[in-house]
């Protein structure tokens, strides 16, 4: 969808034009499109999730609520484009939807979990295409000495395969991890609570609690997949 064509969609679901009553964000419209955050709900949200699936961002439900996965989704595509992941959908943002911006990928044989260290990106690959792409938090590159253990967080370069996973809460001496993918060593990808759009991590790698439970759920990323982190 061009930029024109989107922002003129956008604003008629703001002004009202498009039949909805009341309020649909606190936000201003700008040229090219509202600014939405988190919090808004309404038909330029419900846009703004279509938009972001089209393009194999992960939102979650396409409900016009902009919550966490919405959020999380926003952060990734702000990260694909270089823009600053600050989650709120500015007219950098929007153009980047206009533009039809997707996350870079690696083509695969088969079907691979891609970890991009340098955007800091989860992407479900499958041969040439991309299935699904998520905000992440890696390794921080800090030393840390917590729960009787030490050393510089960071999230290992390779090829490897998950090879443990655990159905539930698993909590080791660095924190609590929910529904780990084991792939190196104790480094899992997991469902977090907190999963900002900066690398925090001791060296796991973090998707919200909301995106883990739809990998479960899905089976995308099951025993003996392969992770590919670069």
């Amino acid at each position: 969808m061009a930029v024109a064509a989107l922002a003129a969609t956008l604003f008629q679901a703001v002004s009202g034009t498009s039949g909805a009553t009341g309020p649909t964000t606190t936000a201003v419209t700008t040229s090219t499109g509202p600014v939405l955050r988190y919090g808004a709900r309404g038909p330029a949200v419900r846009t703004l999730q279509q938009r972001l699936a089209s393009l194999r961002y992960w939102v979650g439900p396409v409900d016009g609520v902009f919550g966490d996965a919405t959020q999380q989704a926003v952060y990734a595509l702000q990260k694909a484009a270089r823009l600053v992941p600050d989650g709120v959908v500015g007219p950098a943002t929007w153009r980047a939807l206009g533009r039809g911006v997707r996350a870079p990928f690696r083509p695969v044989a088969g079907a691979a979990v891609e970890i991009d260290l340098g955007r800091d990106l989860v992407l479900l690959v499958r041969g040439h295409a991309l299935l699904e792409a998520f905000n992440t938090s890696t390794g921080g590159g800090y030393a840390y000495s917590q729960g009787g253990m030490s050393g510089v967080a960071s999230t290992p370069r390779g090829r490897f395969t998950i090879y443990r996973q655990v159905d539930g809460l698993d909590v080791s001496p660095l924190g609590e991890l929910w529904r780990p993918k084991y792939f190196v060593g104790g480094v899992a990808i997991h469902g977090s609570w907190s999963v900002p759009p900066t690398p925090v991590s001791h060296g796991c790698v973090r998707l919200s609690i909301e995106a883990m439970n739809w990998v479960w759920a899905t089976n995308q990323m099951p025993l003996g997949r392969v992770v590919w982190v670069y």
